[in-house]
């Protein structure tokens, strides 16, 4: 039976699910296409209950994890409201295409009006077909302010 839930990072088989599903993303090409290096699998979960402002969608069937969805709670300031930004998210292989990111977003959404968020935010590869179609189809666009000026890019530097 599939059950979608927020984790509770301190249960370890929450975080055995995070640790499983985040290495099986980062290994996928659309997640670098790489493992987890050793120093992120050691650290991920305690670096992650140190910072409140994050939050889990876990998909499980039984006792398998099967769906992972980390949100960061932002802040919009000309809002001046919370954001989320759904900064990871991955289905096993094995189960894709049955629906599994369709309700791990609507809890997600769920927890975003609960935290009084005005919007919620993500990115994706331009490559990612699967995912762009989706996200349209649950009423994701591209961030535009004014249509003259494009939509928004998302950049990085790393440090």
């Amino acid at each position: 039976m599939l059950e979608i839930c927020e984790a509770d990072l301190s249960l370890p088989v929450h975080a055995a699910a995070v640790l499983q599903l985040m290495n099986e993303y980062a290994c996928d090409p659309m997640g670098g296409g790489e493992p987890l290096s050793e120093y992120a699998r050691d650290n991920l979960i305690a670096e992650m209950r140190k910072r409140p402002t994050i939050r889990v969608v876990l998909a499980l069937d039984g006792d398998t994890p099967v769906g992972l969805m980390n949100c960061i709670e932002g802040f919009s300031t000309f809002a001046c409201k919370p954001l989320m930004n759904v900064h990871d998210v991955v289905v096993s292989q094995a189960y894709r295409g049955r629906g599994i990111s369709k309700l791990m977003f609507a809890r997600a959404e769920e927890m975003a009006r609960r935290l009084g968020c005005v919007k919620m935010t993500l990115e994706v590869l331009e490559g990612n077909m699967p995912a762009r179609e989706a996200y349209s189809a649950l009423g994701y666009r591209y961030y535009q302010l004014d249509p003259s000026m494009g939509s928004a890019m998302f950049w990085e530097k790393k440090l």
